[in-house]
Order: structure tokens, then C-alpha cells, then sequence
């Protein structure tokens, strides 16, 4: 057999493999715990793993992409001890603090985002869990929004939940309630010391129960294993969630990850075709840490998810809002929703002035 023909056989295993995951995946099926290790493998070419969640992803979504944006009610001061958050007990980490804002702020913020396109917006506060005035004050905050906006989704992302506050957030017009499991049952007392995976779990399911749609997914970049993915996955697949943002570390100074910066632009699209193959129907989202670990590649990783963050997160500033526009038309798809696609952008041409033929040294 000549080198080309080793190729073209090699070749025809690795699409054999990714076709069958790939075929899985638009029949509803996960792909086995082997087939998942090997997807974050380097066994086969990242564009073909790409290729092949981008299937299962356009057969669900087509090319629309879905458009989220955060409201951080209350931000710092937490007494959890997360070993990733900026907002954490005793964190150092340089970041905004403040109490409640009100519910006509929350609204004016919500307004400019769906404006821009957003479809969902997450309110967000820190803690352990909100309080019975917390409910009240975030119930007032939704109904501000939904009065302006009666057809936006309203995510409530406020920490663990106890007996009927799920309830009292689904009966003042909250859409969702988002709680991510973030990494493994086996290894989540690594990541945070203050509570429980399995209480992770027990609110995500307690919102699912009062009628809320549940969204819950993970953050990557912690130290976690190919195997810890994988059963973080079968952990998430068991709660059966409508959507799954896809964190990927922010490493602030002044937390105990802030020396972390593991992730390669390749690394975050294998874990993102993972989780399409693992959620094929799902809103699959890009979410904290695209811009600084996809880099340049965020718009192939559009082929994988059909969900994204639009402007700021929780206590970092994302990409530019128009920059992501222009990034979702540059890729070829569209926003979910919005009346107007896209708007196009041209740079003006930029006379060289420099280099050869000038005394000025070239942009090298």
C-alpha cells in the first residue's frame, strides 16, 4: 500500500468513527463513553470533529444563533468559597461590588440588550441562595422586564434554591432558572468546599419541577480530566436540560485559579462537539471565557453552538456587542429572532505609509 493509500485508509476510520457519533447524535443518542474520550482525543483532525457537530447542529438549528445577555443584580460579597469566582469568599480579585440594583436599572440594562438582539435575559445575583425578600425583589425586576418586553425569556440565576422559592420566581413571569453542575461529582469538593454537587443537582431539579425551563452546564479549564467531562456530561444528560452554556476558566488574579490557563483553542471546540453530540437538540451555549480561550476561532465554534452571551459577563467585559454581530453575518448565520439580519461591516483600505519606501520600520 502506497503512503497516499495509508492516508486515504486512516482517513476513512477516523470519518467511519465520527460519522457513526455524528448519526447517534440526530437520532437522540449520546455517544458511548468511548466514543466521547475520543472525540477529546487528538485522534482525529479537530475540523473533522468540528464537521461532524456541525451537522447534528444545523439539522436542529439551522444557522440561527440565539442571543443571551447577563444582568448582574448583585455582584461580590459571596460566602461561598468557588474556587473559580471572582466574586468568592475571600477573593482578592479587583472586581465590582454592590448590593440590589433596583428593578427600573435592571430593566433600562435589559432594554439596550434586546434591542441589540438578545432573546434571553439572565438575572443574576450573588450568594448562597436567595432570601424570601431576594425573590421579592428579583419577582419585581422580571415583571419591569416583561412589562417592556413581554416576549423576551427571563432566566433567574440566584444560587441554591429552597422549598417554593422556584415556584415564586416561575408565577412572576421567570422563564428559566440557570445553575450550572460546573464539574464532576467526583471532583467537585476540589473546585468549592461551602456546598455539595448534589445540591447543584437538587436545584436544578427543584426549578425543572416548578415548571421552569432548566439550563445547566459546566466551566472548563480547572484541572478536570477527559473522563471527568465525560460523566460531568452523563451527570447534566440525567437532569435533561433545555440549555447548557459551556464556560470556559476566566482566571482571575486574586482567586485560587487564577494561575490557570490550560485551555487551547482546540481543546474548547472538541469540548464543545462533545456536548452537541451529548445535547443534539438542546441550546448549546457559548459562554464565559469564549473570547480569551477560542480567540480567533470563536466564529468555527458558531458551527457547534447556537447560543451565545451578548456583551458583558457577571465581573469581566466581553467582546464588543456589534463586534459579535458582525462575527455571527461574517460566519453566515443569523440572529434568532432579530427582524434585521445582521448589519456587514467594511474596514476602509489602509494606504501603506510605512516599510519599504518610506523610514518608517514595517508592521513585522
Amino acid at each position: 500500500m502506497t503512503v497516499g493509500a495509508t492516508k486515504n485508509a486512516d482517513r476513512g476510520g477516523t470519518t467511519g468513527m465520527l460519522d457513526l457519533i455524528k448519526t447517534k447524535a440526530l437520532r437522540g443518542e449520546p455517544p458511548s463513553r468511548a466514543e466521547a474520550l475520543r472525540v477529546l482525543s487528538d485522534e482525529d483532525e479537530v475540523l473533522d470533529v468540528v464537521a461532524a457537530g456541525a451537522a447534528v447542529r444545523r439539522r436542529f438549528f439551522g444557522r440561527r444563533v440565539k442571543l443571551n445577555t447577563i444582568v448582574n443584580m448583585k455582584s461580590g460579597l459571596c460566602p461561598e468559597d468557588c474556587f473559580y469566582c471572582s466574586q468568592r469568599l475571600g477573593s482578592e480579585a479587583d472586581v465590582l461590588k454592590y448590593s440590589w440594583i433596583t428593578a427600573r436599572q435592571v430593566a433600562e440594562l435589559a432594554d439596550r440588550a434586546v434591542r441589540a438582539g438578545a432573546k434571553r435575559v439572565c438575572l443574576v445575583g450573588s450568594g448562597r441562595g436567595p432570601g424570601d425578600r431576594d425573590v421579592t425583589r428579583v419577582a419585581a425586576a422580571i415583571g419591569a422586564v416583561k412589562a417592556e418586553h413581554p416576549g423576551v425569556e427571563v432566566c433567574v440565576c440566584l444560587g441554591l434554591l429552597a422549598d417554593g422559592q422556584a415556584e415564586r420566581l416561575a408565577a412572576a413571569g421567570a422563564y428559566a432558572y440557570s445553575h450550572n453542575l460546573n464539574t464532576s461529582g467526583e471532583r467537585y469538593a476540589e473546585i468549592c468546599t461551602t456546598h455539595t454537587f448534589d445540591d447543584r443537582v437538587d436545584t436544578v431539579r427543584r426549578a425543572a419541577a416548578a415548571g421552569l425551563s432548566p439550563c445547566s452546564g459546566a466551566i472548563f479549564g480547572m484541572g478536570e480530566s477527559d473522563d471527568d467531562i465525560v460523566d460531568l456530561a452523563h451527570a447534566l444528560r440525567e437532569l435533561r436540560p433545555d440549555s447548557v452554556p459551556v464556560n470556559f476558566l476566566i482566571p482571575f488574579d486574586g482567586t485560587p485559579l487564577g494561575g490557570r490557563w490550560d485551555l487551547t483553542p482546540e481543546r474548547c471546540l472538541r469540548i464543545l462537539a462533545l456536548f452537541r453530540f451529548c445535547f443534539p437538540d438542546a441550546e448549546v451555549r457559548l459562554a464565559g471565557g469564549r473570547e480569551i480561550h477560542l480567540r480567533s476561532l470563536q466564529p468555527l465554534a458558531l458551527h457547534l453552538a447556537n447560543s451565545l452571551f451578548l456583551g458583558d459577563y457577571l465581573t469581566s467585559e466581553g467582546q464588543d456587542g456589534a463586534a459579535d454581530l458582525r462575527m455571527i453575518a461574517d460566519a453566515g448565520f443569523t440572529v434568532e429572532g432579530l427582524a434585521e439580519p445582521s448589519p456587514g461591516h467594511r474596514e476602509p483600505v489602509a494606504i501603506r505609509r510605512r516599510g519599504a519606501g518610506t523610514d518608517l520600520p514595517a508592521n513585522t
